[in-house]
């Protein structure tokens, strides 16, 4: 065994909630990137394996992969052939909060509107119980809104989430952003898994953004989780290409 291969204590992973509705792997995942942001595990450690790392625990391998892969898609882990699954050299910058395109806004000198297109309570259905981690026919809260910038759209917005949203109000969504309602009743977003895409506009999305039917448009996906690996929200946004863009910071593998 290498001496840099890190056997990390069953102390760390006790308290799993095995039945809880939190995933295993999301657990699993926490308490590794903790020991990584903490030193426990220092850059250039290299991980037990996964086959022996489950069995320790008494977990499959599946459930270990995934939540080594969650920390390898963050960048704080990196596999390499040969060698195996290690800790990346090196400070991983990241954000200590989420923003919302409201903060972004400001943040960038723009002064941010929002129109409200819908704002329901409905029943979960599978894909909501899915992103959000609730019961099929569950209330969940379904938010629209077309975000402008300097009166020009930006975004056309889509927001599910749980039942302990449902007060929010159409006031408070014009004054705020999600996230920072979500601050004001002691939620704090910490995580997020999100997917970056493009396509074309629909004839209702190219009215509501002003660009002609059939225009490129940026497309994102997001699941936010609190700190206890909650599901808070999912969301999603497609953008003018325009007026908008991603930045992403890649590591060498």
């Amino acid at each position: 065994m290498s001496q840099q291969e890190q056997i990390l204590p069953l102390s760390m992973f006790v308290d799993l909630e095995r039945s809880g509705p939190i995933p295993l792997y999301f657990q699993i995942a926490t308490r590794l990137e903790k020991a990584i942001l903490d030193g426990t595990l220092p850059a250039g450690a290299r991980l037990e394996n996964e086959i022996s790392f489950g069995e320790r625990l008494g977990l499959s391998r599946p459930t270990v992969r995934r939540a080594i892969q969650d920390l390898v898609d963050k960048g704080l882990l990196v596999r390499r052939r040969g060698i195996g699954t290690q800790v990346v050299h090196g400070q991983v910058t990241r954000g200590v909060e989420l923003t919302s395109l409201h903060e972004d806004l400001l943040r960038a000198g723009k002064k941010a509107s929002t129109q409200l297109l819908s704002l329901k309570v409905l029943k979960a259905d599978k894909r909501d119980s899915e992103n959000l981690g609730v019961a099929v026919g569950e209330e969940v809260l379904w938010i629209r809104r077309v975000r402008y910038a300097d009166g020009v759209p930006v975004a056309v917005m889509e927001n599910w989430l749980p039942a302990d949203f449902i007060d929010i109000t159409a006031e408070e969504l014009g004054e705020l952003g999600l996230y920072q309602i979500m601050r004001t009743r002691g939620i704090n977003p910490r995580v997020a898994k999100q997917k970056i895409g493009a396509r074309k506009a629909t004839a209702e999305e190219a009215d509501l953004l002003a660009i002609e039917k059939g225009s490129a448009l940026l497309t994102m996906d997001r699941t936010a989780y609190d700190s206890s690996g909650r599901a808070i929200e999912y969301g999603h946004h497609c953008y003018r290409p325009d007026l908008y863009s991603f930045e992403v910071t890649l590591v060498e593998k």
